[in-house]
């Protein structure tokens, strides 16, 4: 999906929501787990009461790759039921890649030709040779991990003047326009995307922490909003886990239609 389509599909749907499909078998309603699938069956639902809310979906591979075999086909399974019956829908591979060379490009290979995601999040310690095999895919993005929200991110990028993170929004933008790079900022960080959108005023940012992380969509609709939106919040556990009776999937699409709700007020205001 080109930046032109995404943009489109905000304006449709008056909304940025991504809503993170982070199945956890020990966390599914009971009820599923007697299925033959019911990682899939659980997407699957979800996906049905959240897809007029949500412009994209975001499965985190861990949760997926920790099952093996049987994980992977669920997740091509979901991946191809979104691909067919929700076309418009961004698909986020949530899979932290970072190695390089022939690595690189296996990686690339796998989750954009054979899985067919519209991006993957990829994570820049190792430098351009291990982004650019993600690049060059026609209406593919490189999710670029620079300032995240975990208490460890403190260990590495605020160092240095200016910061770790900036230089890696500086750098990467010398390897991608911002038709083809986003980055990862958390939403616990919010008022510093005032910094992030000196250095990156045009690209997407994927914006982690709304919800029960505690990270307030306000705040990063008035510091990371610009004028083509420029934004994917993301919220997982509270719109999927929000209710664990066989009522999950509607509750699900009520939580996000209330953040979908807030989005359109939002768009409204800064954008």
């Amino acid at each position: 999906m080109n930046r032109d389509k995404l943009f489109e599909q905000i304006k449709i749907k008056h909304s940025f929501l991504c809503v993170g499909l982070d199945a956890d078998i020990n966390k599914i309603p009971t009820h599923l787990k007697e299925l033959e699938d019911p990682l899939f069956e659980f997407n699957k639902q979800i996906v049905d009461e959240t897809n007029k809310y949500a412009v994209a979906y975001k499965p985190n591979m861990a949760f997926y790759e920790s099952y093996g075999l049987s994980g992977w086909n669920s997740l091509k399974k979901i991946v191809n039921y979104i691909k067919t019956t929700y076309p418009n829908m961004f698909l986020i591979a949530d899979a932290k890649r970072g190695d390089i060379g022939n690595t690189a490009k296996m990686y690339a290979k796998a989750f954009f030709e054979e899985m067919d995601f519209d991006a993957i999040t990829v994570a820049p310690y190792m430098g351009e040779d291990s982004v650019t095999p993600f690049l060059g895919y026609k209406d593919k993005w490189v999710i670029l991990l620079a300032l995240t929200s975990n208490k460890g991110a403190d260990d590495f990028q605020f160092i240095g003047n200016p910061p770790l993170y900036q230089q890696v929004l500086q750098k990467a933008q010398s390897w991608a326009s911002p038709d083809e790079l986003m980055f990862v900022v958390g939403a616990t960080r919010a008022s510093m995307l005032q910094d992030v959108r000196k250095t990156s005023p045009d690209n997407f940012l994927l914006v982690p922490g709304v919800g029960a992380q505690g990270g307030s969509l306000e705040e990063v609709a008035k510091f990371g909003m610009n004028n083509k939106c420029g934004l994917l919040v993301n919220s997982s556990r509270g719109i999927i886990y929000a209710d664990s009776t066989d009522k999950f999937a509607i509750v699900a699409g009520e939580k996000a239609r209330e953040l979908r709700d807030e989005m359109d007020v939002l768009l409204s205001k800064y954008m």
